[in-house]
């Protein structure tokens, strides 16, 4: 549950607030601003994560890098545990083991954040293999 607070913020900057609000589909100013705390937030508690969109929404991820989700799956799915995990996970993604820590260090806060988002990519990926079977059944 919210609960109101006042917040002052200068002119221009509560215009740009306001301008970016409304070019975001559904979102008011206070949504917006509530969001925008909550991810410069995480990101400041968790060095290396920033939030991008995509068409899953919002989600975090490396500067530019993979998605967290993206590691933490990938963790999940290879033998090595470890530190052995960790330089794999480094070297399948071309980035340096510090910005995989940092990615595990985030799921470890949200966790079920990153679970739903790796749910909903792997239905996402099962709906896209049977439309690509049905297609190759009505054209082979």
């Amino acid at each position: 549950m919210s609960k109101p607070t006042s917040i002052r913020f200068d002119e221009v900057l509560l215009a740009r607030l306001r301008r970016r609000a409304q070019a975001t589909t559904g979102a008011n100013t206070s949504a917006l601003a509530q969001r925008l705390v909550d991810e410069g937030l995480r990101m400041a508690d968790h060095p290396g994560i920033l939030f991008k969109d995509g068409p899953t929404g919002r989600r975090a991820a490396l500067a530019y890098g993979p998605d967290v989700w993206e590691i933490v799956k990938f963790l999940r799915e290879i033998d090595e545990r470890g530190p052995e995990a960790l330089n794999a996970a480094a070297d399948v993604f071309a980035v340096d083991v510090n910005r995989i820590t940092a990615a595990v260090n985030y799921y470890g806060d949200y966790r079920e954040e990153v679970d739903s988002e790796i749910e909903a990519a792997e239905d996402a990926s099962l709906r896209a293999e049977r439309a690509w079977r049905v297609q190759q059944r009505l054209i082979a």
